[in-house]
């Protein structure tokens, strides 16, 4: 087994950033090879690269990597993130066809293989929000302001203040292996929360985001891209949320 290399990878899931005693700010990066296969990139700081690196989902991306020594799963490297480059954008006729080769319909046997990355299509989604507790939101809050104090004094490329989501997205859903219930990690649903809630106020965002990711996703399609947790692998997360009918409205171009 390689200890190291050079690889590309089309990016399919750019997940919610956490906070990490050991490398502050990162988000976890997720996406497939020319080989077919996922791999999972950490860590990432997407506040501290430089704006040519700071790549989106579709990007194809060549990066240096070295297995990690605390991080098991299979797919995961260490990536060099200052050897991050974009090398141009998936095209948007094929990009149908790779998800249908990494679509499964249950996360069972995904396990079973001893995988921790999948691209699940699920039956029967139903969104729902909850609100995280004032104590929850402090200890957010707190490591964060942690981490900055930790901040390279060599570093001059200052972190933007984070701002902890008061509300955690969850789907209930079906797969074949029956019903589960899984929370949002993915970046754009948070995002998409604070964008509303700054244009509109607290209880209408809320409103918006049951109307478009509890109702219009789930009716024009879409998909999950799942992950475990690092420290727990039989918890599966929703790192990514995929729209089909996007996918297929950009083929038409």
């Amino acid at each position: 087994m390689l200890k190291d290399g050079e690889s590309e990878a089309v990016i399919i899931v750019k997940a919610s950033p956490q906070i990490s005693q050991q490398y502050g700010e990162t988000v976890c990066c997720a996406g497939v090879t020319p080989e077919g296969e996922w791999v999972r990139l950490y860590p990432v700081s997407f506040r501290k690269l430089e704006d040519v690196s700071k790549f989106g989902r579709w990007d194809r991306v060549r990066f240096k990597w070295r297995k990690p020594k605390t991080d098991m799963r299979p797919e995961s490297v260490r990536v060099d993130q200052q050897s991050i480059e974009i090398i141009g954008e998936y095209p948007k006729s094929e990009r149908e066809r790779l998800l249908a080769k990494l679509e499964v319909k249950g996360l069972k046997q995904v396990a079973a293989e001893g995988k921790s990355l999948a691209l699940l299509r699920p039956q029967q989604p139903k969104f729902s929000f909850e609100r995280k507790t004032d104590e929850d939101i402090a200890k957010e809050r707190h490591a964060y302001q942690e981490v900055l104090k930790q901040k390279d004094l060599f570093d001059n490329k200052a972190l933007l203040p984070l701002e902890p989501c008061p509300y955690k997205f969850k789907y209930k859903y079906t797969t074949e292996d029956g019903s589960r219930d899984g929370t949002c990690q993915d970046w754009e649903t948070n995002t998409t929360f604070f964008n509303w809630r700054r244009n509109y106020g607290e209880q209408q965002a809320l409103e918006s985001m049951q109307q478009v990711f509890g109702e219009e996703y789930p009716k024009k399609g879409m998909a999950f891209a799942m992950g475990t947790h690092s420290l727990y692998p039989d918890t599966w997360l929703i790192n990514g949320i995929i729209r089909l009918d996007e996918i297929k409205q950009l083929e038409l171009f």
